[in-house]
């Protein structure tokens, strides 16, 4: 099939997957409710075809064209071509949509590069199922989602011990065709709407953890006997022009739970290997796939710049110090995103099997940052809207020849500004920050990398064992001490 439309996507949701909302089984393809979602992730790959100079590539296998977010990147050309198909990709909603396919393509791409890591002595068994799924993914055009957590219920114990043992998705036995897996995990952004569920480490195991926790598989979301319990969905009906963002980007948030579901071994990757899942990670995960997180959020962050910008010239409080103060605020992080993904880009080098990823230490300091970052956009954008993010008209509104000419006498923005265009601007920012969706994406950009806590306590140990940058030390030896 190759590069898919979004018609040939829909088609393929008509599955009879397992997904549940509230107390209702849906039927993802056709549900009221998820309509807009659906028609929003139907966009993503409409907006590739049609961007298809920056998104498409060759198969190198094929010479078919395949998402550039699936290039196996071996030098510092490929970075540049999946450069520009990130920042494309990203423009289809400004930010908004994180967990978009190319989250978990370049993920999947990235093991490709660095497939020693699941060959085992000379058995290349694993390495080799691994190869034969990504060329499932680039032929198929597949949709993939990513569950990777323990649920970790009780945090007085470890995530495999105690009650957290019982829930934790684990082999439970082997039958001729593969293994049986039983438990839980979260979070799997985009669950309803994916294609593929890729179950891989999100981190070493505890010591003393059993290996039938040791595993990474993917399989289709209509599997049996895979569920999708959904929160309450944020997705809004009405129109673009009054919901830009909700109407069509609730992604959906998803906790997944394995009941006896059967994994073929043709789909296994990891089989209860204790040492090859602690080392999947370390092997270049976040130098390949920071990437793409961080140019998502550079767009994200020039977008609400922009936004920001035109809410100020609306009040005709652009030119006021406080206001400016703020503004550069968002332009500065903007900038320092860019400015890290492109120390990031250029000490790129080869990071094992010939895998060209990225220096993956400014980026890694941006991903700790971040979260901080994006919750002061949306409150900078709170701050400056004020009141105007609560009393704005629906823009449909203005097409009534009632109401219409009421609220553009007593709506208007300032100096000649429609009171249509005030509308707009504002009902944006507040579907940005503000609605349910705005809620749900800042608690996604909070965690969604790892909590900044965790993040800042890995970065100091990492650097600790790599010896840290030494300039104490050196002043010590300049002043004889």
């Amino acid at each position: 099939m190759a590069v898919r439309t979004g018609s040939q996507y829909k088609a393929g949701l008509a599955d009879d997957r397992n997904v549940w909302v509230g107390n209702r089984k849906v039927d993802v393809a056709t549900d009221p409710a998820f309509r807009g979602s659906v028609e929003g992730v139907a966009g993503y790959f409409d907006w590739q075809n049609r961007f298809a100079e920056e998104c498409l590539v060759p198969d190198p296998e094929t010479g078919k064209l395949m998402n550039a977010s699936l290039i196996v990147p071996r030098n510092a050309d490929d970075l540049a071509r999946r450069h520009r198909c990130f920042e494309r990709l990203s423009q289809y909603s400004y930010g908004m949509l994180g967990r978009t396919p190319d989250y978990v393509n370049v993920t999947l791409a990235g093991f490709v590069g660095r497939s020693d890591v699941f060959t085992k002595g000379r058995d290349a068994t694993a390495a080799d199922r691994l190869r034969k799924f990504y060329r499932e993914v680039v032929e198929g055009d597949l949709a993939m989602t990513h569950t990777i957590i323990q649920p970790a219920i009780d945090r007085g114990v470890g995530e495999t011990s105690g009650l957290n043992a019982e829930l934790a998705a684990r082999v439970v036995k082997r039958t001729s065709n593969g293994v049986v897996v039983s438990g839980a995990k979260v979070l799997a952004t985009l669950g309803p709407f994916a294609d593929e569920l890729f179950v891989y480490p999100a981190g070493p195991l505890p010591p003393g953890t059993s290996p039938e926790y040791a595993i990474c598989f993917s399989i289709p979301m209509n599997t049996k006997g895979l569920v999708t319990i959904c929160r309450d969905h944020c997705g809004a009906e009405g129109s673009r022009r009054d919901r830009p963002f909700s109407s069509r980007f609730d992604e959906q948030d998803a906790y997944m739970i394995f009941d006896e579901v059967e994994v073929p071994y043709e789909r296994l990757f990891i089989d209860c290997d204790i040492d090859m899942y602690n080392g999947l990670r370390r092997a270049g995960w976040a130098a390949n796939v920071f990437q793409q997180t961080a140019i998502r959020a550079a767009v994200k962050l020039e977008f609400a710049y922009d936004m920001c910008v035109r809410m100020a010239k609306v009040m005709n409080a652009d030119t006021r110090p406080e206001v400016a103060i703020v503004l550069g605020e968002i332009w500065s992080y903007a900038q320092l995103t860019r400015a890290a993904i492109s120390a990031a880009e250029a000490g790129a080098h080869d990071n094992g099997n010939g895998a060209f990823f990225l220096d993956d230490r400014p980026v890694r300091a941006i991903r700790a940052l971040m979260p901080n970052w994006m919750i002061r956009v949306n409150e900078i954008i709170k701050g400056l809207g004020s009141h105007n993010l609560l009393a704005t008209a629906s823009v449909e509104a203005f097409d009534d020849p009632a109401i219409g000419p009421l609220l553009e006498r007593y709506m208007p923005g300032a100096k000649g500004i429609s009171g249509r265009e005030r509308a707009e601007v504002f009902r944006a920012a507040w579907d940005f920050a503000g609605s349910a969706l705005g809620s749900r994406v800042e608690l996604y950009e909070r965690f969604y990398l790892g909590s900044q806590a965790k993040n800042f306590t890995r970065e100091h140990m990492q650097t600790l064992q790599e010896g840290g940058f030494g300039r104490f030390d050196d002043f010590l030896k300049e002043n004889g001490l």
